[in-house]
Parts: structure tokens; sequence; C-alpha cells
């Protein structure tokens, strides 16, 4: 790897354009590198992960909402893009949204977390629809896949976002860039300014992520895959963007980061260096926030050992500073304590998912967030006694630059009211690639046939699992059906009861 510092430049440097980062991050897209079996095997995993996570959020509104603004969008000379639950093919960027939606809708897909946080899996929907309207094969999606993760694992390590409170999409429209960049062969000249236009328009704001929670925390990722479709068909088309985008005076580190003494470092492949940073990333076995999965784990745990949850005095997560400050008490969002707070907003509480662990001992994407669930005194009672606490310790394991060393958990030490106390710790989750049970293929099958059984046929499952498992050899015509066979009727008469829009 090689590290490339990245600051603030004055416009009279007039910084050469191979000095750039976002002409660093074409390079990487664009160059000719091996693939790595290993990367190749884990493109395929989160290939079927999206796939399980999409299908069994299909049926909900925000999915259904973006679904029905996509199928406005008819393809143009009959190309286009499949949309998932939905016989369409409209325009590629549509089917981006729509997709992207579907995937991100559930918080329940792959995530890294490094200096700043990522569900890299976020970059397949724009990458998938791009190649079935250019007819692509397998191959090429392949390629384009493990080309966006190591853009967007780069810039989650080097360049914190959070801190600032500026959304992590920024970093996931640079990646998609670069994705599209490497799957249809394109010059690094337009790829960097793809990137820049890129990077320009979906820097946000993480108040999508704080207070009331909305529906807009699933259409965010969306959003940018869109825009970097669109950014990309600009780019080819020789138009500019606000150059440098990075490093300029005015520019993104300069006015949304560090100021003017911003000073980062990337790491990015050397020439001819295999592409693995997808190995670095994990998936989710419970539907909640990354930072949740051990601490689910570890309630599961405590469970077995702790004495009468209503004989509880207090709950207390020792954890750090980025748990803490997120999705813990340390957020000061009162709304994380609120029965009645949204679904997008719970699986952002710390308290509500220990309190709801700790009494069933398990966790569903859809029972553990149902309005009658979270109003149940006995989880109201013990909710309003848990809070977090930041702790030192937890803050450097979380940093630790040893990916299989780095904590995302905590400790939690359970005190009851006649003075006795049950404590454990878990670092990681069980299914982390450090965990107890690190996810494998059949993990990812499993979870595959468990989140669409009730939408997709045991044969159509075998099918889609057999067709996605084969992935670098997909013809075009094969491309353009990834993604198992629901009822697609049944959706559609759906989706008719939705308010109308204005397409």
């Amino acid at each position: 790897m090689i590290e490339h510092r990245v600051r603030v430049h004055p416009s009279s440097d007039r910084l050469p354009r191979q000095e750039q980062l976002a002409w660093k991050l074409a390079l990487t897209a664009t160059a000719d590198a091996p693939q790595d079996p290993q990367s190749a095997v884990m493109a395929v995993n989160r290939v079927i992960d999206n796939a399980a996570v999409a299908v069994a959020s299909l049926g909900r509104r925000p999915v259904a909402v973006a679904r029905a603004q996509a199928t406005a969008h008819g393809a143009p000379g009959g190309r286009g893009a499949s949309v998932f639950g939905s016989g369409a093919r409209v325009s590629p960027e549509w089917a981006a949204w729509a997709n992207g939606t579907a995937v991100r809708e559930l918080d329940f897909h792959d995530t890294y977390l490094a200096a700043d946080y990522s569900h890299p899996g976020d970059n397949i929907p724009p990458l998938l629809a791009v190649a079935q309207h250019t007819g692509r094969t397998g191959a090429a999606l392949l390629r384009a896949i493990i080309a966006a993760y190591e853009v967007h694992v780069a810039l989650v390590k080097g360049i914190c976002l959070h801190e600032h409170r500026i959304d992590h999409v920024a970093h996931l429209s640079a990646a998609t860039a670069c994705g599209l960049g490497a799957m249809l062969d394109l010059p690094t000249e337009t790829v960097y300014q793809a990137v820049q236009q890129a990077v320009h328009t979906t820097t946000a704001t993480r108040q999508s992520r704080k207070g009331e929670i909305s529906s807009w925390k699933a259409y965010a990722p969306a959003f940018a895959g869109k825009v970097a479709i669109e950014a990309v068909d600009r780019a080819m088309r020789g138009e500019g963007s606000p150059s440098p985008v990075y490093e300029g005076e005015d520019g993104f580190l300069a006015r949304m980061l560090n100021g003017p003494d911003s000073d980062y470092a990337v790491l990015l492949p050397a020439p001819g260096e295999p592409r693995r940073a997808i190995l670095d990333t994990y998936t989710k076995e419970h539907s909640a926030e990354y930072q949740a999965q051990a601490v689910i784990d570890l309630a599961r745990r405590l469970r077995e050992k702790a004495g009468p949850l209503e004989k509880v005095r207090s709950v207390v997560l020792h954890t750090s500073h980025h748990t803490h400050q997120v999705i813990g008490s340390g957020a000061n969002d009162p709304q994380k304590y609120d029965p009645s707070a949204s679904r997008e907003t719970l699986d952002h509480s710390i308290p509500y998912i220990l309190a709801v662990a700790l009494e069933d001992g398990t966790w569903h994407h859809e029972r553990s967030y149902a309005p009658e669930r979270a109003a149940r005194p006995s989880t109201v009672t013990l909710w309003r006694k848990i809070t977090t606490v930041e702790d030192p310790l937890w803050t450097r394991r979380y940093h630790d630059p040893d990916p299989l060393r780095r904590a995302f958990g905590g400790r939690i030490v359970i005190t009851f009211e006649d003075g006795s106390v049950t404590e454990d710790e878990l670092a990681v989750a069980d299914a982390h690639p450090a965990g107890a049970r690190p996810f494998d293929r059949a993990a990812y099958e499993g979870k595959f046939r468990t989140l669409a059984e009730n939408a997709v046929t045991p044969d159509a499952q075998d099918r889609f699992l057999l067709t996605a498992g084969r992935l670098a050899d997909l013809s075009t015509d094969e491309l353009t059906g990834l993604f198992p066979a629901v009822d697609t009727e049944a959706l559609a008469r759906h989706d008719a009861g939705l308010p109308k829009g204005l397409f």
C-alpha cells in the first residue's frame, strides 16, 4: 500500500491533478490489477446479502415509495435496469434509487468502521443497475464491486466525516463513481471528473441520523448511488467538475472537515497490488446499527446468568466514544428513549436495543421494532434504566490498527436493587471475522433463506443462489435477472394504495 497525504492547497498552487486525491482514487479504479480469489468470493457473499435484506424490505413503505418513483421513469430505447420487486425496466439511475433503498431500509447488510462509518454494500445496487443497462457481464460487475470496496474502505480509514457531522454517503458516492469507471473501462480522466462531481453534490449533514430519524436514512445512500451514475454520465460527455474537490481552498477538506490545516493520510494499493479491502468489511447478523451487534450477542449471554430484570437498578454499557455518542445516551437524543419513536430511531438506540435483547434473548428485524413491542411497560421501565459511558480503553480498541483486534462492543454492568452486580464484555459480534461464529457462505445463504422465506419460493431461492454463486461467469442475459423472483403482482397491488406524487 502507498500512503497519500491529502491537505488543503490555495488556488495559486495550481495543484496538478496527478497529485489530487480524486485522481488517485480514479487511478486505483482504472489501473490493471490481478483479481484476488478471496475478494471475488466475498463479493458474491455481499451480492447474496444485499438480495436477502432487499427481499425482506420490499413491502415496507419507503421501499414501495422509491419503487413507485422509479417505475415512472421508463428505460430509454428499451435498455435500462430492473427494479427489485417489479417487472419494470427503468433508467439505471432510478433503478439504483429504488434498489438502493430496498437494500438499506432494514439497516441489515454489511458495514465497515474505522475513522468513519460506512455500508460498502450500498455500492452494489448502482453498479448492478448500470451493468444491466449497458449489457455488461458478471465478470465486469465483479471487478466493479471489488474496485468500489477498495476505494470506499480507503476513504473510511483515512478521512473522518462524523467528527464534523458530515454524513458518510460522501465517501460512498466517490466509491460508486470509481466502481462504475472500473466496470465501464473508462479513462482515468473521466472517472476523476465523476468523483469530483459526486463528492461535491452528496455532501450533507448527519441530521439524517440525529433526533427524529426519518426514512431518509434509507434513501440517503440510494441518492448517492443515483448521483454517482449521473456524475459518470456527465463526465463521459466531456464535462468537468469542481477541482480540486478535496484539496481546494474552498473545497471539501477546507470547508466541511478540518479547515485550512487539514492533513489526512489515505492508503491506496500500489501498482499491480490485488484489491483486498472488501475482506476487511463484515456483515450483520442482526438488523440494527453495527455497533449494537456485539451488544445484542452479549445481552443474550448475560440474560442466562442475570437475575430477574424487574429487580434491576441500573444497566451501564462501557463502550467506545463512537458508540456512546452516536447510538448511546451520549447522543443526548431524548428520542432514543421514546417508545413512540420511529424504527429508524430505535435501530440507532442502544438503550432500546439492549433492553429488548435482555428481555427476549433474541433479535428479529420486524418483531423487535413493532410499536407494541417498544411500548411494552416492562421494556420501557428497563429501557430508562440503561445508559452508556465512554471508556477510553474501548475507544482505543475501536481504533486499533489491526482489523482483527479492533473492538466494536463493550462491557455491560447490571446492578440490582440488592446491590449485587452481573457483568460481562464482548469485543466483537459473533458474526465478525474475529468473532465466535464468523459468517461464511453457508451463513450468508442461511440469512438469505430466512429473510426470503415468506417472499420467495424454495425453488426460486435455489435458482438465485446458484446464479449468484456463478457471478464471475454470468452472461449479459443472466445478469439482467440477478434478483430472486418474487410475486410482483402482489407488490403492485400493495403499491397501488400509496399516495400519489408528481410522476
